[in-house]
């Protein structure tokens, strides 16, 4: 699905050969600082490479209008930002900026209990706490329906309970609806667990695991 041909990127990243698979959960890991986040972005056009090319079902990344892309391939960062409004207008920003129908209370308040957000749809999401908004902000994500997601750090703000019972919930959408997920964490144990493909990146460089080659 996606596949790096000799890509750097400044002084931060230095993929050589990378493919990710169309379908898969792949997840990233390695050391604060070496490269993860933003070979993630990489990957939802928000940085290009220096040098060489990013393909994206065998067309160049760089020739893809970004809009359409970002339709395909959906990312939440680390720390989301909330909009002003009610946690259903927080909810709903997405389908707008993607043109789809909003949401019906009924789903809305589905997506809060798949998320574990236990919140009343009119509340304002400038009361929650950090890990209420990762999963507010994941529940937005999710109510895209993309093909592609991109997470980083999904869980950074979550305590050890919640987070396996999160990831596991993506982990299981991502399976039964087909997607395709590409998850950054600083949790090997949660690589381990979840995902089909793990890619280390130590310093800028794939050093291994599977997906990986020289």
């Amino acid at each position: 699905m996606f596949q790096f041909i000799d890509v750097q990127y400044k002084d931060i990243l230095d993929v050589p050969s990378l493919l990710i698979e169309k379908g898969k959960i792949t997840t990233l890991v390695g050391t604060s600082g070496s490269g993860k986040t933003t070979l993630l972005r990489m990957l939802n056009k928000m940085l290009s490479p220096t040098q060489g090319r990013i393909m994206f079902k065998a067309h160049d990344l760089e020739t893809l209008n970004t809009v359409t892309h970002r339709r395909q391939v959906t990312m939440l960062s680390q720390n989301p930002v909330m909009f002003d409004g009610s946690i259903r207008d927080n909810l709903n920003i997405g389908l707008k900026f993607h043109e789809k129908n909003v949401g019906s209370d009924e789903m809305l308040l589905s997506m809060l209990e798949r998320v574990k957000l236990k919140k009343a749809l009119d509340t304002s999401p400038h009361v929650l706490s950090g890990g209420e908004k990762q999963r507010l902000a994941l529940g937005r994500v999710l109510l895209l329906n993309s093909e592609i997601v991109l997470l980083d750090e999904p869980s950074a703000a979550l305590d050890d309970e919640t987070e396996e019972t999160i990831i596991k919930m993506v982990v299981e959408y991502v399976r039964i609806e087909n997607k395709t997920l590409v998850m950054v964490t600083h949790s090997k144990t949660m690589a381990e667990k979840q995902s089909d493909i793990i890619i280390e990146i130590s310093e800028g460089r794939c050093r291994s695991i599977r997906g990986c080659t020289k």
